[in-house]
């Protein structure tokens, strides 16, 4: 029986709350080819990517997620986490800007 979006998620989250950091980065990878519009497998991608050191993939992931949700706090604050692992200052507070501009209830894009 093949394993619904949500299953796939929750097995993944479940890997990461274990340390199996590359089954979950896998299973992510699983959810977002699924549904290339699923906000939380970006998310959640991207915050895999970085904990094993991929930081351009993290980086990918998070530019997707903020892409598919612009006026999102959290995803900007992590995007910004993922260039500054990556070391590209610059990038990190250009993204960690846009997220404390959100943080005072300000807007990043037109909805």
């Amino acid at each position: 029986m093949e394993q619904t979006l949500e299953e796939i998620f929750d097995d993944a989250n479940g890997d990461l709350a274990v340390g199996n950091l590359e089954s979950a980065a896998e299973k992510y990878r699983r959810c977002v080819e699924t549904n290339p519009e699923f906000f939380d497998g970006w998310h959640a991608l991207g915050m895999a990517q970085m904990k094993l050191g991929h930081f351009a993939e993290a980086i990918d992931a998070g530019k997707k997620a903020v892409e598919l949700r612009p006026n999102d706090q959290i995803a900007w604050t992590s995007l910004s986490l993922f260039y500054n692992r990556a070391g590209n200052i610059k990038e990190a507070e250009a993204a960690g800007a846009k997220a404390k501009v959100l943080s005072w209830g300000g807007k990043v894009a037109k909805e």
